[in-house]
């Protein structure tokens, strides 16, 4: 696997991680069949698709890059669509982890 092939499948997973992450919202605690089944199936695709990176991308800056899609994900999920607070705070944090990732992306090998 190239590179930037393995670069593309961490985004798609990290993106997948996003979907999980929702579908688990409206699954309202594992309590409603299909956002459960979706959660499931979703979140094996995007384990996969790490695992898959594993093998050209140190895991490290894989599985940073992957969980820091999915918490800047959520949390501008939550404040662009479950009305979560925007605070200075708050947008400067996911700044911060977005600096995180682009740094670990600019330093891997």
């Amino acid at each position: 696997m190239s590179t930037g092939l393995a670069w593309f499948l961490l985004i798609v997973a990290g993106a997948l991680e996003i979907t999980w992450l929702l579908a688990m919202k409206y699954s309202q605690g594992f309590t409603k069949l299909w956002p459960t089944v979706f959660v499931f199936v979703v979140g094996t695709l995007s384990f996969y698709l790490l695992s898959l990176c594993l093998k050209v991308i140190p895991v490290g800056t894989a599985y940073v890059v992957w969980t820091g899609i999915g918490a800047v994900g959520g949390a501008l999920l939550g404040i662009l669509v479950f009305n979560e607070p925007a605070t200075a705070w708050r947008l400067t944090s996911i700044a911060l982890v977005v600096a995180g990732i682009v740094g670990l992306k600019l330093t891997s090998h």
